[in-house]
Parts: structure tokens; C-alpha cells; sequence
């Protein structure tokens, strides 16, 4: 049958059929900016939606607007928009799309003459069941000391269930009202302090509105102002189909640690309650206050700190502790420690402390050593314990598996040492009390460590940083399973994993009964969920609620919200010092590049670029490819891969349609590098793909 001809001359609209409205009778509905008059077809009635054309408007678009190919018809239509002269950051601007006015507000970092994409929303009364994206519209409010909202409720919610939204440009959370229903409009205000933001973010946070893709981003849920977790959508949009149950997903499934602080036994110890829940049920808050009960950091502090630059955010952070900390004169603390016994005594000295004495001022001294701690002894204290605490010899802490210069913590320590949660309570305070007081930790973790402390989302891929080897076969057992293999009849799995304990090996049932739970077609991917969170966290997850009770001890947890874990491990252990010299020196060029090497006109964009990056940039460049800002004491010639062999960086030279950023492979210290046209292409592209690293967004 013959394709019926498209109708260029008309427009296709779904409106809903109003409250009253009897088959045969007329109702009025908007469509396309234009009132227009519809006749209820017999066999609906009021709530259906019905098909209508409408003939396209005789105005024409305003210039510069280009429709963009729409491959999904449930999707609305996008279009490229022209940023108008003398428009800045921030500032609205009309364009007339299909004959209907549209307002859109310019970008942070874009300028005029640059294009940005929009979509035409549909208007306030038509609606459709086919976009995930809830309508909002700011209404009059008489007290000026708020914004008031209205919104649609979204057609996947039920009333109590929390769903995501964007409203003036903030990510926020907002409760299904009781005896609510989808389609329902419901209002809700927020304060207008919470809009008070910087008119210009840095360059860095720029690049990532600018090219973010799926990933996970904070929301503030407007019942208690408390942070939320929400999963964006390839459009930057807000996806609220997370909330909703289902089985695990290995492209989207996502989950955050929970701590939840009980008081202990001790006036000078909490417990807590420690799970690795679905990401969209963590929260953390947007407030801290001080020992006195005033509140020195709400929620437009942290946005403001958020999209600040690394260094000002380093900064921001140092002023806050210091209001938190308390005067010298209402008390500080001597530590004694003998040299010999550091770890021991400075253990015994500081898990003696309540988290009062922790946001003390501390003065160090070396028993039997003559010396005024000025600040040298207490900088000298700090890596000293950090260094001995990271050795792994003293079996607390083992090299990755995918990076020798990062440790994560030793699953065995409980059969080594008789107190050693004792330690990693004690690492955390020290670790905590380290950034508080602007001190460096001597030891760099493993990215997922850095995750938990933040509270950030874990996804598969995090296992593929931390072992890229289990990774793989996870992956295997996927793919074997959606081609139509017999996985338990060729695999003979169960929910188990075997480790080693002290040269014998013991099983591990990954979930309840695991042993007799054999692994199937219809149950895998519920196998790889557990395997996730057994890598991730249950296999050490005493030892880590230690470190993360004994760390927040000190740090309130809202100050952490305006890093990413990238950042964190910079605060944490310094801007590395990157030779490059040495690190060219040290490159070996495979693929595409394997030939001419260095003499390539992308190899040599690549360094003049490197040369040309702040000291951060390199700084996270580096983590990009190596997963880790640690840089070998004797240089890049002895770099280690995830087998604990050298392993030299390596640029992968790879032809433009192989993937379009720069892609790292960090167990194998390897950089995929297209081959691009210009060095400010390649600039454009390596900024983007290092940033986006911490972002947990992917490139496409």
C-alpha cells in the first residue's frame, strides 16, 4: 500500500477532550498558539485524546531557526534556535516558532550568534501522554518572598510518590499530593533565595551544560530542602521513570550509599545504619550549622559554591570549616605521640576525642624531641599517619585491581587485626580532620571510595574501573544470555563468588541461600546486581561505615555536595606535580599513530594542548586516563597497569567514526585518541571528555 503523501500545509496536534464534553459537541483547544474550534468524535468521550490538523500559520519563523530530524514521532519536535545580538548569559529572548512566541532564556557560556537547541512546548491545555516532561508554568504570587509553581502532574505518578522537575532552572522534588492523580494540576512555592545565583559560571561547569548526556544529578526536594538524586535524560531533561520500580539495568541502574547516624553507647561514638539503596532514594542536606545551632550554609551557598571553579571551590570550603571550628579559647587539643609507635599512639589519641575536639585546634609534639609545633609538626604528623595507615603491609589497605597507586580497603583485615574497625574509624577522623584543616592525605583510594564519601551514584561501569577483568566477564555472561544461549546450562553459575582467605578459598553467597540459586536466562541480571553491590560494597561495607562515621565526624556531609569525586581526591592529596616532559617521554603510540607517532599532527595538537592546561586540567586529565592523579615517585617510565606490571601510557590513534571524544581504557593506562582536523577541535573534545568523567555522564 502506498505511503499517503505527508501534508506540508497543516500541523499535527493531541489535545485532550475537557470535563463535560458529550460526543457531537464543540470545545475549544489551543493548538499551535491558535484557538481553535473541535468537534468530540462519537466514539470518545471527556479525558481520550484526540488527533487534529490545524493549517500552519502564515508568520514565518523567526531567522536562524532550523528544525532538527525528529527519528522518534512520540518525541516533540526540537529546533536550533540563533542567540540574537548584544544577548548575554542568563537573558531571555523571544523567537517565534510555527507561529507561536516562545521565550528562551540564553545559556551559561553561549554568546550571540551561537545556536541552541529548544523544544516547542506544547501549550498550557494541550497535553500528552507520550512525553516523560511534567508542564510547568511560574504563576503570579502575592508573597514576594517566594516563586509560586504550577505543574501537571506527570501521568507515572501516584499520590505520596515523589517525582522530579525543573522549576526556573532548578532541579527539584515534588510529593504527589494525597487524592491527587496524573493530569491533576497541583502548585507548590520555593523561596526565591534558592534563585540567587552567580551570573557567571566558569568555563569547566560551561562545557558540561553544554554537553551533558545520560547521567545522574542532584535535585532539592522541596518538602524538607533536602538533596535528591534524579536521572537526566539524553536532553538534559529530568527522567522520572527512575523512580518507578524494575529489574536492574546495567545502563541506567544506579545506587548511593545511605548513613543514617544513631547516637552509640558512648557519648563520643555513633553507629549508623549503612545500606547501598537505589540512587533516587539517598538524601543528603542542603544546611549545616554551627556548635551554637546557627546555620552558616544553606542551599543557595552550595549552588552558588557548585558551579564555582576547583580553586574557588578549595577556598569556599576552607572559609566554611573555619567558621566551624572552634576558638582556642574555648579549648584545643595536645597530641603526644612517640615516634616509634606512631600509628598506636596517635589511634589511642584521637579515637579519645569527641567530634566537639575533632573541630578543635590541635598542637603536636614528638615525645623526647625538642620543637614548637608551628604547623610544620602538625603537616609532618598528617603524612606520616596517612602514609603508614595506606601501607599495605600493615594489611589494612591492598592496591586496586585496575590501579596499584590506588588503594581500596583489605576485605581480610578482620582476620588480621583484632581492632580494625577501630582503625578505619580512626582513618576517617584523620582523613576528615585533614581536609578540615587543610592538610593532605598521603594516599590516594579507589575512585568507588571516593563515590561513597560524596554519596554519589555507583553504576556497573564503576566495576569496570575498579576490575575491568570481572567487568568483562559480567559483560560476557550478558551477551550470552540476550543471544538465546543456555547461560546455566554453559555457565553452571550460582549466587556465589569464591574468595581467598589466608591461601584457602572460601564461598560467599551473594544473596540469601545464593548456594542453591542457580543463575538463568530469566535471573542474571538480578546476578549481576549482586555482584555489583558485593564488589562495591558488601564485601568490606563494616570496614567502609567505619571510614565514612569517623570522616563525617568531622566534615558535614552538605559541604561535600559542591565537589565531584575528582575534585574530592585533588582536595584530598593535592595538585599533583606532572612533568610532562617525562610523561611524553614515556608514551607509546599504537593504532592509527603506531607509524608516525609523535610526528602526527594529533599527537602534537595533543601535547601543545596538554603544555597549554592549567595545573588542574592536567591534573584531571591524568585521572581521566589513568584513573588517579597519583603520579609514580620515579616518574611515567614506571606507570603500572591493573596486573601490577609497567603498563606506559599509551595514545591509541582511532578514526573519527570509532567514537567522537577521547575514550580511556585505565587498566591499561590507554587513551583513544580520533584523529581530528584541527587543535581546537581536539582542545574542545579532550575538555569534554575529562570533564564529563566526573560527571558520570557517557559520550556518544
Amino acid at each position: 500500500m502506498p505511503r499517503r503523501p505527508r501534508d506540508e500545509n497543516s500541523m499535527t496536534f493531541r489535545v485532550k477532550i475537557p470535563e463535560g464534553v458529550q460526543p457531537g459537541e464543540d470545545f475549544r483547544a489551543i493548538a499551535g498558539g491558535e484557538v481553535v474550534s473541535v468537534v468530540c468524535p462519537p466514539n470518545k468521550r471527556a479525558g481520550d485524546e484526540v488527533t487534529i490538523k490545524v493549517l500552519k500559520p502564515r508568520c514565518a519563523d523567526s531567522p536562524g531557526v532550523l528544525k532538527l530530524k525528529n527519528e522518534d514521532r512520540d518525541e516533540m519536535d526540537a529546533f536550533l534556535v540563533e542567540i540574537p545580538p548584544s544577548v548575554q548569559p542568563g537573558e531571555r529572548f523571544s523567537v517565534i516558532i510555527r507561529g507561536q512566541s516562545l521565550s528562551v532564556t540564553c545559556p551559561c557560556g553561549a554568546k550571540s550568534g551561537m545556536r541552541v537547541r529548544v523544544k516547542q512546548p506544547p501549550h498550557e491545555e494541550e497535553t500528552t501522554n507520550s512525553s516523560t516532561d511534567s508542564i510547568i508554568r511560574q504563576v503570579d504570587s502575592i508573597d514576594r518572598r517566594t516563586h509560586l509553581f504550577e505543574v501537571e502532574l506527570p501521568y507515572y505518578v501516584v499520590p505520596g510518590m515523589p517525582f522530579a522537575l525543573l522549576a526556573g532552572g532548578l532541579r527539584v522534588m515534588v510529593n504527589c499530593p494525597t487524592n491527587s492523580f496524573p493530569g491533576q494540576k497541583v502548585r507548590f512555592k520555593l523561596p526565591l533565595s534558592l534563585f540567587q545565583m552567580p551570573s557567571k559560571p566558569p568555563r569547566i561547569v560551561t562545557q558540561r551544560l553544554k554537553y551533558n548526556k545520560d547521567g545522574w544529578a542532584r535535585a532539592l526536594r522541596i518538602k524538607d530542602e533536602k538533596f535528591q538524586w534524579v536521572r537526566l535524560d539524553q536532553d538534559g531533561g529530568i527522567d522520572g521513570r527512575h523512580l518507578k520500580a524494575g529489574r536492574f539495568d546495567p545502563e541506567r541502574s544506579a545506587f548511593c550509599r545511605t548513613l543514617q547516624l544513631v547516637d552509640g553507647l558512648d557519648y563520643r561514638m555513633c553507629d549508623a545504619i549503612f545500606e547501598l539503596a537505589p540512587a533516587h532514594e539517598a538524601e543528603c542536606d542542603s544546611k549545616v550549622q554551627n556548635g551554637w545551632g546557627e546555620t552558616i550554609v544553606t542551599f543557595p551557598d552550595l549552588a552558588k559554591a557548585h558551579i564555582r571553579s576547583f580553586e574557588e571551590k578549595v577556598t569556599w570550603f576552607g572559609d566554611k570549616c573555619r567558621q566551624l571550628r572552634v576558638d582556642w579559647e574555648l579549648g584545643h587539643v595536645k597530641i603526644n605521640i612517640r615516634r616509634n609507635y606512631l600509628l598506636e599512639d596517635s589511634m589511642d589519641a584521637i579515637m579519645s576525642l569527641s567530634p566537639r575536639d575533632m573541630r578543635k585546634i590541635w598542637r603536636f609534639e614528638f615525645i623526647g624531641e625538642e620543637g614548637i609545633d608551628g604547623g610544620g609538626l602538625a603537616r609532618e604528623w598528617f603524612n606520616l599517619v596517612t602514609s603508614e595507615s595506606f601501607d599495605p603491609d600493615k594489611g589494612f589497605w591492598l592496591p586496586s585491581e585496575a590501579n596499584q597507586m590506588c588503594m581500596t580497603i583489605n576485605p581480610l583485615s578482620k582476620l588480621i587485626h583484632s581492632e580494625n574497625l577501630v582503625f578505619y574509624r580512626f582513618l576517617g577522623r584523620t582523613m576528615g580532620k585533614a581536609l578540615f584543616d587543610g592538610q593532605l592525605v598521603a594516599g590516594h583510594v579507589a575512585q568507588y571510595i571516593y563515590k561513597h564519601i560524596l554519596g554519589w551514584p555507583v553504576m556497573f561501569t564503576d566495576l569496570q574501573v575498579y576490575d575491568e577483568g570481572y567487568y568483562s566477564s559480567l559483560i560476557n555472561l550478558k551477551q550470552l544470555a540476550e543471544s538465546g544461549e543456555n547461560v546455566e546450562a554453559i555457565l553452571c553459575l550460582d549466587f556465589t563468588t569464591t574468595v581467598e582467605l589466608m591461601g584457602a578459598k572460601e564461598v560467599v553467597e551473594l544473596i540469601e541461600n545464593g548456594a542453591n540459586i542457580a543463575v538463568t536466562n530469566e535471573n542474571y541480571l538480578e546476578y549481576m546486581e549482586a555482584c555489583l553491590r558485593y564488589r562495591l560494597m558488601d564485601r568490606v561495607k563494616p570496614q567502609m561505615k567505619q571510614l565514612l562515621i569517623g570522616f563525617f565526624d568531622v566534615i558535614p556531609e552538605p559541604l561535600l555536595t559542591v565537589f565531584d569525586f575528582q575534585e574530592l581526591e585533588l582536595l584530598m592529596c593535592g595538585l599533583p606535580s606532572i612533568d610532562l616532559a617525562d610523561w611524553m617521554e614515556n608514551t607509546q603510540y599504537t593504532g592509527e599513530l603506531e607509524n608516525i607517532g609523535v610526528e602526527h599532527p594529533t599527537c602534537q595538537w595533543f601535547w601543545e594542548v596538554a603544555y597549554e592546561f592549567d595545573q588542574e586540567t592536567k591534573a584531571r586529565l591524568l585521572q581521566f586516563v589513568t584513573g588517579t592523579s597519583g603520579v609514580p615517585g620515579r616518574g611515567f617510565g614506571v606507570l603500572q597497569g591493573s596486573n601490577g606490571g609497567l603498563r606506559k601510557f599509551t595514545i591509541n590513534g582511532v578514526r573519527p567514526g570509532a567514537c567522537f571524544y577521547p575514550r580511556a581504557h585505565t587498566c591499561f593506562n590507554r587513551l583513544d585518541l580520533p584523529l581530528v582536523g584541527t587543535k581546537n577541535d581536539l582542545r574542545e573534545k579532550l575538555v569534554v571528555a575529562v570533564t564529563m568523567a566526573a560527571t558520570g555522564f557517557e559520550l556518544e
